[in-house]
């Protein structure tokens, strides 16, 4: 069991001795409470009104008020997504689960065909393996029925009016203290055990996280506007001491972290993906390595699954499929580690963004990609990204925290099949809260900056989307990281063309999945043009507008460094790897092609700087590991912001500057 609570036996006693005989008698009526729809007051309670919503739900079932509104916070952050389900079939404030509705909505398309391995000295990796359907969902995937059981509400109602599920959420916490054998208390002390069965967690360990994060919640209070418009607030309680001893009732597995690299915060497990030989001389599915001993780790690459957890796990397990490093369960933060820091996982499609990176998958189906992630994983993610970050000194920026959508693709030929996830709707301004650096909001009113920040209010801007279900339907309304670019500054003309994605010159879409016109919150980009509301970056060779009023800003401005072509040069080449020169390479070690993409920046133009680094090659296309090497070059090369992807520019082609805001 971890984290903050000490010496929960000493105050035990006292707080049952404080157990009213009134909450005592309520559970003798909560068989019948749960056996029928709740009374007027709560069934009929408005969806305008949440915080009322949680009073009459938590009178109705007997439930404290704030262990509802703190679970709730730490489900969904109070947010009902206008009934969308989560990344894992979760619906509401209450993040009830119906995993299978979930699934049967969500359409079955990819969004990438990329080789995960992304290394040309080996065949690509293309497995034939299918991401397992789930035909016996555990029951954290599917709590919403249980609750329209207890409730007697239509499990329709239940994922889409926010008041039914709060109810829903309340009579689960009840019917969970009362299969413990504790009574209704109107302490909310002693909801430790139910409040850790809520999360779905098999384990005690990551049953006791959930738990203590809820507790964390309530100590600490918490108030927001949710993105219904709603003023929800949680009074804090600073002394509450939960009945931690209580969750040694509840029947869980132990889970060792043995073997794991992971920091305390979190639950963790081991669950290796295999070294393994197959087929004539093949291997998969990671490569062993000695970082950063042999080579440095600069980049945590965040990912989805397109998948439930069970799936994932078979995947990742699956020596002929791909690996990453850890997964995190979207229903209570539980997180599986599968390849050591030290060796290479195959994940993010481009060989040398694997060399130097860690991989985390979080549960979620990309395939209903206007799905939303749960606080308790942003959490747990939060935590593990800010220790390895400290571990290996990743910087904590956008420019060395990845999403797979951030990754370049490594030659022209890959651009088009590389993968988009976790996509637009991952909340990257809350993720670097989490993480304990926020993205600077706007110090000043001066609109003259050298670079910005793209820093859009998440829950406010929502951009239209089309392809969450169907090619070229729209998608639900929903907030979004990310903004778009126009080639003029004017909604109505044409968005920015990526000729990468599209050779023959075709303009972008609104795709959810088309990456080719549009920016995402914390990135980085040097200022081209402004007009009125209006702001021009370069982006992609091109100069790319994007609608940023003062009155309601997508963008701030921001200082840092930069690179331009240099002088008497017309235009220089873009490479998506950052490898070494032909005479860098020993004997036995095939000189990999330094090979530019089709992209050019043209003589002017300024791109952001993410880090300069040597060029780098790791050579590990054998199962046997003697013939491995790590090359390392004598030319140099920038990290830059380049389009939606970063990219990598020679040294020797560039000036490096540094803009004022």
């Amino acid at each position: 069991m971890r984290g903050s609570f000490t010496d929960p036996e000493a105050t035990a006693g006292h707080r049952r001795a404080r157990r009213t005989a009134g909450a005592v008698a309520s559970a003798a009526l909560l068989l019948p409470l749960l056996g029928a729809a709740p009374s007027n007051s709560t069934a009929q309670a408005s969806s305008a009104d949440l915080q009322r919503a949680f009073a009459d739900a938590s009178a109705e079932y007997h439930v404290p008020l704030s262990v509802l509104l703190g679970v709730s916070y730490l489900q969904s952050r109070w947010d009902a997504h206008a009934g969308a389900p989560s990344a894992s079939g979760g619906y509401g404030p209450m993040h009830l689960t119906d995993a299978r509705t979930a699934i049967a909505k969500a359409p079955h398309h990819s969004e990438g065909t990329e080789d995960a391995r992304g290394d040309s000295s080996r065949p690509p990796l293309l497995p034939t393996t299918q991401v397992p359907q789930n035909s016996q969902l555990p029951d954290r995937l599917k709590t919403l029925p249980k609750a329209a059981r207890l409730t007697g509400l239509p499990e329709e109602r239940l994922r889409t009016d926010a008041a039914a599920n709060v109810a829903g959420g309340a009579a689960l916490l009840a019917a969970a203290q009362q299969d413990l054998g504790e009574p209704l208390s109107d302490d909310a002390a002693d909801w430790y055990g139910a409040v850790a069965r809520f999360s779905g967690a098999d384990d005690t360990a990551t049953a006791a996280t959930y738990a203590n994060d809820v507790y964390g919640v309530i100590r600490d209070g918490e108030e927001r506007t949710t993105d219904a418009g709603q003023e929800v607030a949680l009074a804090a309680r600073p002394g509450l001491r939960p009945d931690t001893a209580q969750l040694r009732r509840a029947g869980l597995r132990t889970v060792s972290a043995a073997n794991t690299e992971c920091p305390t915060s979190v639950s963790c497990e081991w669950i290796p993906a295999p070294y393994t030989e197959f087929g004539a001389g093949d291997y998969g599915n990671h490569d062993l390595g000695d970082r950063p001993t042999s080579q440095s780790i600069k980049y945590i690459v965040i990912h989805d699954t397109e998948g439930t957890w069970d799936g994932s796990l078979k995947l990742v397990q699956d020596p002929t499929y791909v690996s990453w490093n850890y997964t995190l369960r979207s229903t209570d933060g539980h997180i599986a580690q599968h390849v050591k820091a030290k060796d290479v996982a195959w994940h993010a499609g481009n060989w040398y963004i694997n060399a130097k990176s860690i991989g985390l998958e979080h549960e979620g189906f990309l395939a209903s990609p206007d799905a939303w992630y749960t606080e308790e994983m942003y959490r747990a993610s939060a935590r593990l990204v800010t220790y390895l970050a400290e571990k290996y000194r990743v910087p904590l920026d956008r420019q060395h925290i990845l999403g797979h959508d951030n990754v370049p693709g490594p030659t022209t030929s890959t651009i088009p099949g590389m993968h988009t996830d976790p996509g637009p709707y991952w909340d990257w301004q809350h993720y670097f809260t989490l993480l304990g650096h926020p993205f600077p909001r706007a110090t000043t009113t001066k609109t003259s900056g050298g670079l910005v920040t793209v820093l859009p209010d998440f829950a406010q801007n929502q951009p239209r989307y089309t392809g969450c279900v169907t090619s070229g339907e729209t998608c639900a309304a929903h907030g979004s990281s990310e903004v778009r670019l126009y080639s003029r500054p004017d909604e109505t003309s044409p968005l920015i063309k990526d000729i990468g994605l599209r050779p023959n010159g075709n303009d972008s879409t609104i795709d959810v999945n088309d990456v080719g016109s549009r920016v995402s919150t914390g990135q980085r980009y040097a200022v081209a043009d402004r007009d009125g509301d209006w702001t021009a970056i370069w982006y992609l060779g091109q100069k790319a507008w994007f609608k940023n009023p003062q009155s309601r800003p997508t963008a701030v401005n921001a200082t840092g460094q930069v690179v331009t072509p240099k002088a008497g040069v017309t235009q220089i080449p873009v490479y998506g790897r950052a490898y070494p020169e032909a005479a860098a390479y020993p004997a036995g070690v095939p000189v990999q092609a330094v090979s530019p993409l089709p992209y050019k920046i043209p003589a002017g133009q300024k791109y952001a700087v993410g880090d300069k680094v040597p060029g780098e090659y790791f050579y590990a296309p054998t199962f046997d590991t003697a013939p491995h090497k790590v090359v390392i070059g004598k030319d140099m090369y920038y990290e830059i912001q380049f389009g939606h992807r970063v990219a990598f520019v020679r040294a020797a082609d560039v000036n490096l500057t540094r803009s004022h805001a």
